[in-house]
């Protein structure tokens, strides 16, 4: 299809973004037609900003655009580069004296939500959502990937015969064939469809304005056909007009009560290539930023000179004649599939096949699309890196900014933080130490680098009162600070809404819930810290998993206990996270059931419910006899998971209210040898001190003395009144059968690793006493073979000689 050139007609070019040949069609078209409108798909928020876009920025840059409600936050970016059709349009459209406009929905609009990749990029392809059509193109002209298809048909491709005077070599009409295709008969979602109405309201109206002079529309070729049939009603060329209208159409607002907005961003082509992960036009854009200025011949030959300079300058052997070899390699596989010069694939093909010669795990990255994954050979590794180059852009000075990005720079500067080039550390116990360490943890969560801490405090528990943070390349550092200032005007503002999405992306996942609480004390944000620990609070009574709940309940105990640094020991809200966390640990604790096995998440779980229950019982509605009763009924069930009946009983014991470990210990051994290990192992995790102290059930621990024995117990764990647990374990033990003891002793001896070294020893003292044996009970503990080996090589001579004496050879031995 063409586009024939009336008076005041539209000309409609299709383009793929950041394709240097549509580029060139675009400049062409502008100065052949010299048209009144070039109108662009882009965001129209933008149209009383363009002066700020064309102020002379180092390419690349993005428009970032931001949106924040209640219930949807939203942010994407249109990038520009050299050989972007949408900045050609925009550049020579204004050179040529033509009136340019963007004529897209903004950014925020629910038309680009209803696609994740469109809440990322404003350019994600549609080729790559409507994939039948290039599938079977792609199998017609035997090339694996869209990229190869496209630049065999358009970047590389030699001149056809065109009959427009703005298309001469006819790549406009070849466009038109192929986005025709493209589209085919598919219906475009409702995204597609109410941002093509949109674009075709302001080509209407651009027609009724034009006069004589044509409108030149640019706008991706997926988009072209729908928006010639919806710029003329009834599908003929009609008079042109938008409905009789004059006026432009509107550009929507936000809603009450949204944010939004957009900024200019510098970008850089490692963002924009394909092989990081970026969703729209051409990958490798150092190699198409070299056919922008230098045609394919040049981008070619430039393309082999940077692999072979990469190479070489991470110490990876590549000679001569292997260079010579991957050039005539790309030139045959070129003359092969017919390209005219060598294209992006044909010399990555070349280099491949004469550079490698090992045997690859994976298929080659460009017969794809998508991010490199791990064990990518290192050539080909290079070799993706070379194509994308390493060009940064850089706004101009007089561009807008955020307010955010002065907030920063202000406090940064009175921090003595902006120009440090050496590691910094602070003493987080004075007010100064501390304020510079909130404000790089707020820089932190908002993903903003420059700075990496490397040594600080882990937890509210943790007895550290020094931070040390590296300065890092600044890179990259302009453009998070724009992009955060959708956040909020004020560094503490914008990282405690972070937080806040943070903790309703996390919902009931408690794992991110318990750094999230952290973080938010780390980075000390006043009332709106107030705020995200009363959702925290709400959103811990409904997660669903006690070990992940655990995590969130030690960190929030740790710090409401023994913080001394960050000024949230006792505070209330800090408490109401610890209540709602000890509340549900029971909670589910009560109703889980499950087979052997030792999940130490969970235990740690009931560890942190001890501790809330005995050093902060006034924050919590469960009261230790309540807890007491409930641990009771845990470990009658049998259904229960014997480690979680082991920690019931654990924690009756720590609370002073135990029952007899002898009878419970004696009712479980009755069921199998490796349940007993399991449930030891619950056990030791919730009571290990009173069992090291005492050993018999009427040791309470003490809350002040974590511990300490009450009632007289000896050193060696015996105790006047009872018999101690580990005599009552060891004469289990050794009452075992040699197959259950066998069974059984993995998950003994990972019970028994709760005790710490010295602790163990006392224990294996004890047992010595028993047998009336002398010997060194360390050295009993320090085997130089695995225990569990040594048991199976005693069963294994046992069966022999059992086996021999069956065969009546026992005198042999």
């Amino acid at each position: 299809m063409t586009n024939t050139v009336d008076s005041g007609s539209p000309v409609f070019l299709g383009v793929r973004h950041h394709s240097p040949a549509c580029a060139r069609l675009v400049g062409r078209a502008i100065e052949a037609l010299r048209p009144a409108y070039v109108l662009v798909e882009g965001p129209a928020d933008m149209n009383d900003r363009l002066e700020e876009l064309l102020l002379g920025h180092r390419l690349p840059v993005a428009v970032f655009s931001h949106y924040r409600d209640e219930t949807r936050v939203a942010t994407s970016w249109a990038p520009l580069c050299d050989y972007s059709p949408e900045w050609v349009a925009l550049r020579d459209g204004r050179a040529a004296g033509a009136d340019v406009r963007f004529i897209d929905l903004p950014s925020w609009h629910p038309a680009f939500a209803e696609r994740a990749d469109r809440q990322t990029n404003r350019y994600a392809d549609a080729e790559a959502r409507y994939t039948e059509a290039t599938r079977r193109l792609c199998a017609h002209f035997a090339v694996d990937s869209v990229d190869a298809l496209w630049d065999g048909l358009f970047e590389v491709a030699g001149p056809g015969d065109g009959a427009e005077p703005h298309d001469p070599d006819g790549l406009g009409a070849r466009l038109d064939a192929y986005f025709e295709l493209v589209r085919g008969d598919a219906e475009a979602d409702p995204g597609d469809r109410a941002r093509e109405e949109y674009m075709a309201s302001w080509v209407r109206a651009a027609v009724a304005r034009a006069g004589e002079r044509p409108v030149l529309v640019v706008t991706g070729g997926f988009h072209q056909p729908a928006l010639r049939a919806l710029s003329y009603p009834g599908g003929g060329h009609g008079d042109g007009g938008a409905d009789g209208a004059d006026d432009w159409p509107e550009v929507p607002a936000p809603p009450d009560g949204a944010l939004g907005g957009s900024f200019l961003v510098p970008y850089s082509f490692r963002q924009l290539d394909a092989f990081s992960g970026y969703q729209s036009g051409m990958p490798s854009p150092g190699y198409y930023q070299q056919l922008w200025d230098s045609g394919p011949g040049a981008a070619a030959q430039g393309l082999l000179r940077s692999v072979a300079e990469r190479l070489r300058a991470r110490r990876i052997p590549v000679s001569t004649a292997g260079l010579i070899a991957a050039r005539g390699l790309a030139q045959g596989l070129a003359l092969m599939r017919g390209h005219p010069y060598e294209t992006r694939v044909d010399v990555l093909d070349g280099l491949a096949g004469a550079l490698i010669s090992d045997d690859l795990e994976q298929p080659l990255p460009w017969t794809g699309r998508g991010s490199l994954g791990a064990g990518t050979h290192p050539v080909v590794v290079e070799m993706v890196a070379a194509c994308a180059g390493e060009t940064e852009g850089r706004l101009h000075p007089d561009t807008p900014l955020p307010p955010l990005v002065h907030d920063v720079a202000e406090q940064l500067a009175r921090l003595g933080l902006a120009d440090a080039d050496a590691p910094v550390t602070f003493d987080l116990t004075g007010p100064d130490g501390l304020a510079r360490s909130r404000v790089l943890h707020r820089l932190r969560v908002l993903g903003v680098p420059g700075f990496t801490r490397v040594s600080g405090p882990s937890d509210g528990a943790d007895p550290v009162f020094t931070e040390r943070w590296e300065p890092g390349p600044a890179s990259g550092r302009e453009a998070a600070l724009i992009e955060a200032g959708a956040y909020g005007a004020r560094l503490d503002e914008a990282a405690s809404v972070t937080l806040g999405e943070r903790a309703r992306a996390a919902g009931t996942a408690a794992g991110p819930l318990a750094g999230l609480l952290f973080d938010a004390v780390l980075c000390g944000v006043g009332p709106l810290c107030d705020e995200l620990l009363d959702a925290l609070a709400k959103q811990v009574g409904r997660v669903p998993e006690l070990g992940p709940l655990g995590e969130v309940l030690t960190a929030a105990l740790g710090l409401w206990r023994h913080d001394r640094v960050f000024g949230v020991a006792r505070g209330r809200l800090l408490g109401s996270v610890v209540a709602g966390a000890a509340d549900r640990v029971f909670w589910l604790a009560e109703g889980l059931h499950g087979g052997p096995g030792v999940d130490f998440a969970r235990l740690r779980a009931m560890a942190a419910a001890r501790d809330a229950l005995l050093h902060a019982p006034e924050l919590l509605s469960v009261t230790r006899e309540a807890a007491a009763e409930a641990a009771s009924r845990i470990g009658r069930d049998r259904r229960a998971p014997a480690d979680l009946r082991g920690a019931a009983f654990g924690m009756r014991w720590a609370l002073g209210v135990p029952d007899d470990p002898a009878t419970a210990v004696q009712a479980l051994s009755a069921d199998a040898a490796d349940t007993l290990g399991d449930w030891l192992a619950g056990l030791f995790a919730l009571a290990r001190e009173e069992v090291a102290v005492g050993g018999t059930a009427d040791v309470p621990r003490d809350a002040d003395t974590g511990g300490a024995d009450a009632d007289g117990a000896d050193a060696d764990g015996a105790d006047a009144d009872g018999v101690p647990l580990i005599d009552v374990l060891d004469g289990i033990v050794a009452a075992m059968a040699e197959d259950d003891f066998l069974t059984g002793l993995p998950a003994l001896r990972q019970a028994f690793a709760f005790f710490p070294p010295r602790e163990r020893e006392r224990i294996a003292e004890r047992l010595l006493q028993r047998r009336g044996a002398h010997g060194s009970a360390r050295s009993l503990l320090r085997t130089t073979a695995d225990p569990l080996q040594l048991a199976r090589a005693r069963a294994l001579e046992e069966n022999a000689a059992r086996l021999l004496d069956r065969h009546g050879l026992g005198a042999v031995r």
